[in-house]
């Protein structure tokens, strides 16, 4: 505080007119689901954000039983095989519920080695002589080390377990993912704990991490209806301010045709523009992956390749498969789509994968909603997805100026800030256009007295060149060529 008497220079400084935008992630990927976390120890329903395979790896276990544990299918397709990152994971297997006692058996012990099943928890494994007379020591009798599918009990040198043994009797406390329910997966707030579960996590990504994840995924689960309800409703309200994609699978166990998909969603009434519907399976080699699962890798890598920008469609690009398939319980039915099959499918709001000219790519354009809803905004998943990212970004950047004085100088900076990055977006040719207004008609008084100030944004995304006509005509003009 001054004295109130001044003499000699001074300065201050004011705000700059025009404010950096603070542009929203794309392509971020939010999914629940089962992991082996007892292998390594890791956590239960906490959001875990992983930015390569092998730090998925390190904090959730991993497992090729993919139907057991759903989390190793997205952090091998999307990490290892897209190469995208980050991925907030949610593992809701917990050892310490879901889990059995298996009854002592007898082990075959093989170059001083015994194994075990990797849903054996290593801290409950008791180890005794065949006669079940004499308890060994862990740690100095034997050790026990996940490697690969199996928990391998190794006999150490100076323990009491006698050289040439042949058998050991073992029993040991297994997790058991069978016993992970629905409402595991949906999750919600313990009035008693005080703990969030489940989907209800996903606010808890933006505020651990500051990145707000914006495509919603649960291979395995999102086929039963109330898992896919939480989903969309998580995805249209992340944080009470960002918007995102529940991305859903129809269930090829129970829809074995493509014809029978479009019933199948009418049932499942999945009709929202905030849900993307995948059908069928897709596999590599030996193994099986959910179309959601390779289409959210495959969507995070096109949005990074447009400068982390959702502005153009994953359609007719290639995935990480070489065949189609349906769930016949074992390693899938191979299904054989053509392209007018394949653009029945996406007539009904389905997205679909197709074998017709390059390898197997993802094909469809439409979310949900379609072809009950046609506004564009919506029907297309990545026009209907850059609205959802303008607006992101829109909270990221502005969320600072709330509670500041609302005068003119507020309002030029808002609209000259969005103006500058609208067209720098439509000089990258992301959009066709762009602007920001203050309008009058749309600020009445009363809503300026209460601090209420409405900006129009106009915008205009590239929708995908989803059909190319030409018309060929015979030009009877060029047969006198035949005279020159």
């Amino acid at each position: 505080m001054g004295i109130g008497y001044e003499h000699g220079i001074t300065s201050e400084q004011i705000e700059t007119s025009v404010s950096t935008p603070r542009t929203a992630g794309s392509g971020i990927v939010f999914v629940v689901g089962t992991a082996p976390v007892h292998t390594v120890g890791g956590t239960v329903n906490a959001p875990i954000m992983a930015l390569n395979y092998k730090e998925a790896v390190t904090a959730l276990g991993y497992s090729e039983n993919w139907k057991n544990y759903t989390l190793c299918e997205v952090m091998y397709s999307i990490l290892n095989l897209y190469g995208a990152s980050p991925v907030f994971f949610v593992n809701v297997l917990d050892p310490e519920k879901h889990k059995k006692a298996v009854e002592a058996a007898d082990y075959e012990i093989i170059d001083r080695k015994a194994s075990l099943p990797l849903e054996a928890i290593a801290e409950t494994v008791k180890v005794t002589d065949e006669t079940g007379a004499t308890t060994y020591t862990p740690e100095e009798d034997y050790g026990l080390l996940y490697d690969g599918e199996s928990l391998v009990l190794e006999l150490l040198d100076g323990g009491a377990i006698p050289d040439g043994t042949g058998k050991l009797k073992i029993e040991f406390t297994a997790v058991d993912p069978s016993k992970v329910s629905d409402s595991d997966i949906i999750g919600g707030f313990n009035v008693a704990t005080k703990k969030t579960t489940g989907f209800e996590l996903v606010d808890a990504a933006f505020a651990k991490y500051g990145i707000a994840p914006d495509l919603i995924l649960c291979p395995g689960w999102s086929h039963k209806p109330e898992v896919a309800a939480i989903m969309t409703a998580k995805a249209e309200n992340i944080n009470g301010v960002f918007e995102g994609k529940a991305l859903i699978d129809i269930d090829t166990a129970a829809v074995q045709h493509y014809t029978d998909a479009p019933e199948w969603k009418k049932k499942q009434n999945i009709f929202s523009k905030y849900q993307i519907l995948f059908y069928p399976m897709v596999k590599l080699g030996e193994k099986l992956f959910h179309l959601s699962t390779q289409a959210a890798g495959l969507m995070a890598k096109v949005d990074t390749d447009n400068g982390n920008c959702p502005c153009e469609s994953a359609s007719n690009k290639n995935l990480q498969a070489n065949s189609a398939v349906v769930d016949n319980g074992a390693d899938g039915e191979e299904v054989l789509l053509d392209p007018q099959q394949a653009n029945y499918l996406n007539s009904q709001g389905i997205v679909t994968t197709l074998n017709f000219m390059g390898g197997f790519v993802l094909w469809g354009n439409e979310s949900a909603c379609f072809p009950a809803n046609t506004d564009v905004k919506d029907y297309f998943y990545s026009v209907s997805r850059m609205f959802g990212w303008v607006s992101n970004t829109i909270v990221l950047t502005f969320w600072g100026k709330l509670d500041k004085r609302l005068n003119r100088r507020l309002i030029d900076n808002i609209c000259d800030t969005m103006n500058i990055w609208l067209n720098g977006l439509t000089a990258e040719e992301k959009i066709l256009g762009g602007r920001v207004e203050f309008r009058e008609d749309e600020n009445p008084d009363t809503s300026l007295m209460a601090g209420k100030a409405t900006f129009h944004v106009f915008l205009t995304p590239c929708s995908p060149a989803k059909h190319l006509h030409f018309i060929l005509e015979y030009d009877v003009d060029y047969l006198s060529a035949l005279f020159e």
